[in-house]
């Protein structure tokens, strides 16, 4: 089978009336052909065995020829739609007659071929309306000149078309299973579990074949070459050659498709100036996600929405030819998220809540008196957590939490207030939350800003060390505690152990160094220091500092690791 632009053909057939058929297939030459991209430049050429991509704009029908030369040739024709419904037909007509005065080397008239080739409309052999990847494959076809007319009526869009007079030995796409189905074998809040058949391609003839999967929230889709199309709908899709002017089937770089040589960008038409091209309006970004797995044939997509409908569609794509096909789509809904049941918060009462690793929790401050102020006083004990705080559903406050933390809004008559609460992605929070309408009702005590716990390298012994840390305005009970540790201790076994919320009572009687009271009216001045004796030399020691509210909650400095000297 040869592929002939229109002029192109009609140059070539007056040669036929040297009694010359024209060649069949030749495969090193057709392997140059390909190789060389330039030989398909600006041609309306269907070459055998190749796919080739194209564009449609709306309403603007477009033809494909090719010359199949001998009778009962195997024939078949595979269009693909990317991104738009196609009405294509395939029709055929006889060649011209050779040329009258055999011998006298006078070919016919240009205009006379031209009118025999396109005057006449041809036997048609197969059409379709539609945006499935169709064919028509026939065993025994005629020779003749055929035909392939494309028309899109809804958009512009663009397409594949693959022809070949070889389909028993060429078979480019993977060939699907008995089954094509995709099997949905687990289902969970985030995460969905497929498993499909391998393509008798891999399995049997061992072609080298990957599975590519897509996952979006709209619809299935029938060819890779749509989900192409979709994903760079908003950004490669942009300019498109304007009607009159041809162009490469390989110069797609700007369409959707891969390119290994510049001549897109070579093209006036494919510039960016309005010049060369339409505009199109830029679209929000798709949620659709592409990852191709290699060849194994069960998957699991992973960090999806709960109660939330997807649609998965699998991909066989032969490696060589890098051409595929779909299996049978599937969708599924995710599970809902377990109910959150909601904490009841009373009034001036600490709450110890627990939240999973990227989990949340819920909790509900009903006030029973009318109120002018409500706090909200929130102690995280390990990583930061986030805080919501919705009054009859108008959100009031949206705060990352580390340590203490303090609000107050204004109250209203008979309001409920909400409060989400969402743990940290590194690991599970724990956090103490208290509500209160009564503004001296405060069970956490004030903490400076900077908790660390400050060590004097010179005044450093062999039994003792020195230490300061920050105070605050207000006069609270400060405890300072040791513990021997071992001299390979570091700080991620130290970061380990830096729950805030737990307080004095959790340690040992020999652990502890000393309690004192402390303030300054001056935040200047609100330093204190303590020397610690009665040390071993040459032994690394873990200090932590709690200081403990009026209420009887405590809250712990950031720990310190301290080292006494080893000679004196």
């Amino acid at each position: 089978m040869l592929l002939l632009r229109c002029p192109l053909l009609l140059l070539l057939l007056p040669l036929s009336s040297r009694l010359q058929k024209l060649p069949t297939r030749d495969e090193e030459l057709f392997q140059m052909q390909i190789r060389d991209k330039a030989f398909f430049h600006d041609s309306s050429v269907i070459p055998d065995g190749a796919e080739i991509s194209s564009y449609l704009f709306r309403d603007t029908p477009k033809r494909y020829f090719f010359v199949v030369e001998e009778d009962n040739t195997p024939l078949a024709v595979t269009v693909t739609p990317c991104d738009a419904p196609l009405e294509w037909k395939l029709s055929v007509q006889e060649l011209p007659e050779e040329a009258s005065g055999e011998g006298s080397g006078e070919p016919e008239p240009l205009e006379q071929q031209k009118q025999q080739i396109t005057n006449e409309e041809g036997t048609e052999l197969f059409s379709y309306k539609g945006n499935d990847v169709e064919y028509f494959v026939s065993s025994s076809s005629p020779s003749g000149l055929y035909q392939l007319d494309l028309l899109s009526t809804e958009k512009d869009t663009h397409f594949k078309v693959y022809a070949t007079t070889t389909p028993e030995s060429d078979q480019p796409y993977p060939e699907l299973p008995y089954d094509p189905r995709i099997d949905v074998t687990s289902l969970g809040r985030t995460t969905v579990t497929l498993a499909w058949k391998p393509s008798p391609t891999a399995s049997l003839l061992k072609q080298p074949i990957q599975y590519c999967i897509v996952i979006n929230k709209e619809h299935n889709f029938k060819s890779l070459c749509a989900v192409e199309a979709k994903l760079s709908s908003d950004d490669a899709f942009m300019m498109a050659p304007k009607p009159g002017l041809d162009f490469s089937p390989f110069d797609f770089a700007h369409f959707g498709f891969p390119s290994d040589n510049n001549s897109g960008k070579e093209r006036g038409f494919l510039k960016s100036s309005s010049k060369f091209g339409r505009q199109t309006s830029s679209k929000p970004r798709v949620d659709l996600h592409k990852v191709c797995i290699g060849n194994k044939n069960i998957f699991t997509v992973s960090d999806l929405k709960p109660d939330t409908q997807y649609y998965f569609d699998m991909f066989a794509v032969n490696t060589n030819t890098n051409m595929s096909t779909a299996y049978v789509g599937t969708f599924a809904r995710t599970k809902e998220e377990a109910k959150q049941k909601t904490v009841e918060l009373k009034d001036g009462k600490v709450t110890d809540v627990f939240i999973k690793r990227k989990g949340a929790k819920f909790l509900r401050f009903a006030p029973v008196s009318s109120h002018q102020k409500v706090t909200f006083s929130v102690h995280s004990c390990l990583d930061a957590v986030q805080i919501q705080v919705r009054r009859d559903g108008k959100l009031l406050l949206s705060q990352n939490v580390e340590g203490v933390r303090q609000f107050q809004l204004r109250g209203k008559a008979k309001a409920k207030y909400l409060i989400r609460l969402k743990g940290s992605k590194k690991g599970a929070s724990m956090l103490k939350i208290l509500a209160t309408t009564r503004p001296n009702k405060q069970s956490f005590p004030s903490l400076p800003e900077d908790t660390r716990i400050k060590a004097f390298d010179k005044l450093r012994t062999c039994s003792s060390v020195t230490v300061a840390w920050l105070g605050t305005q207000e006069r609270n009970k400060f405890c300072i505690y040791k513990r021997e540790v071992d001299d390979d201790y570091n700080e991620e076994q130290k970061k380990r152990e830096q729950n805030q919320c737990l307080g004095p009572d959790t340690r040992k009687k020999s652990d502890k160094v000393l309690c004192k009271y402390f303030h300054s009216q001056n935040i200047q001045k609100a330093v204190t220091t303590e020397t610690i004796r009665g040390l071993q030399p040459g032994k690394s020691y873990l200090l932590d500092v709690y200081v403990i509210g009026h209420g009887g909650h405590s809250v712990k400095y950031q720990s310190k690791l301290v080292k006494t000297r080893k000679f004196c």
